[in-house]
């Protein structure tokens, strides 16, 4: 085979290894989680106390294991986050767990044009040529379409992980932002059609188009000739 173009960690992380948390291991797993979702009412006083949480395949990566998770708040916000541990030795018990914990009021239910429902977190780095560095991420979500089968993270055209829907839900960790290539996510069927696809950025990216369209109407931040404002060069 001739040469990779690309010379990026691909298929990184270990597949899903246990099944959905329940019982007692589901209940110290909320214990951790929700102890770092307590700290946001500091920042957002009308968060409101999450519900149900919502737990997503195992993935782990650099000798840690991560299980995502989401929640509703009474708030109508949404917690997002995961729970990372030591794997267990055998006879042993999971050790060192530690969870990540932030918020966001873009929910499925006020964005009835999404297709996918994804939350990602940086949870490392990976060095390569020349002094690039790619973000390792944590993608995790649900697909809002029906008739999924398997979730694919891919850089460039390429795929870099991949995930098959356990309870309509995946856990990707692959590499992001590495020599000006995003991730993006898309989801196949049994059949290998592709039925949804989505960027991490894409919020940003039509943000990013609307300045753009602003500075050719003549309706950005300069005076119109091309020169900032005063004091702000």
């Amino acid at each position: 085979m001739p040469p990779e173009e690309r010379f990026v960690p691909r298929f990184a992380a270990e597949p899903p290894q246990e099944e959905l948390p329940y019982g007692r291991w589901e209940e110290r797993l909320r214990e951790t989680f929700l102890a770092a979702a307590a700290g946001l009412a500091s920042e957002q006083p009308d968060l409101g106390e999450p519900g149900e949480i919502v737990w997503y395949p195992d993935r782990s990566w650099h000798g840690r294991t991560y299980v995502p998770a989401c929640a509703r708040t009474s708030g109508g916000y949404e917690v997002f986050g995961y729970v990372r541990f030591v794997p267990a030795e055998e006879g042993e018990e999971p050790s060192e767990l530690a969870a990540q914990a932030d918020f966001t009021q873009e929910t499925a239910d006020r964005n009835p044009d999404w297709r996918l429902d994804l939350c990602d977190e940086v949870i490392g780095s990976w060095r390569g040529q020349f002094g690039a560095i790619a973000s390792m991420t944590l993608v995790w979500g649900r697909p809002l379409v029906s008739g999924g089968r398997i979730a694919t993270a891919e850089l460039a055209e390429m795929a870099v992980d991949q995930c098959e829907l356990l309870d309509e839900r995946f856990t990707l960790i692959a590499p992001d932002d590495y020599r000006q290539d995003l991730l993006e996510i898309r989801l196949f069927d049994v059949k290998g059609r592709e039925l949804a696809r989505e960027s991490l950025y894409a919020g940003e990216e039509e943000e990013d188009d609307e300045e753009d369209e602003g500075r050719e109407d003549g309706e950005g931040r300069g005076d119109g000739d091309g020169q900032a404002p005063p004091g702000e060069r």
